[in-house]
């Protein structure tokens, strides 16, 4: 099964893109919660490069890294990557009101859909507050 999140970022598309990809800005916007955040993050953006962020519980009690290699990107516009046996889709669409970051995954089985789903638009609200922010 395949969830979809998205949002609308009031920034040039440049910054929108470049924020998503760059592990200094991910270590500020990817947590789904205030008790989370990301301590540790790489980058080789590139079709068959990897990529890996280390989330941990701020208290300590659990953390895990989100890994995966880029499939296909074109730039400015879309990004695939393989995760696990799990692939995602971020698309970028400029527009009048200013970029639509929409992200397409598929589900994993442990947790209900609407958890996963609320979770990764946590993240990605994350993502607009930072990116609008600065």
């Amino acid at each position: 099964m395949k969830l979809t999140v998205e949002t609308q970022v009031q920034a040039p598309l440049s910054r929108v893109w470049e924020a998503y990809i760059t592990p200094a800005d991910i270590l500020q916007w990817n947590q789904a919660s205030d008790d989370w955040h990301t301590t540790q993050s790489s980058v080789e953006f590139r079709e068959g490069g990897g990529f890996s962020s280390r989330m941990e519980a701020k208290d300590g009690s659990f953390g895990f890294d989100f890994a995966g290699t880029y499939t296909k990107i074109v730039q400015h516009q879309r990004i695939e990557y393989a995760f696990g046996d799990r692939t995602a889709a971020v698309e970028f669409v400029s527009g009048d009101l200013g970029v639509t970051v929409r992200v397409s995954f598929d589900a994993e089985t442990e947790h209900p859909p609407e958890q996963q789903r609320e979770g990764w638009q946590s993240i990605l609200n994350n993502f607009k507050r930072h990116v609008e922010k600065h």
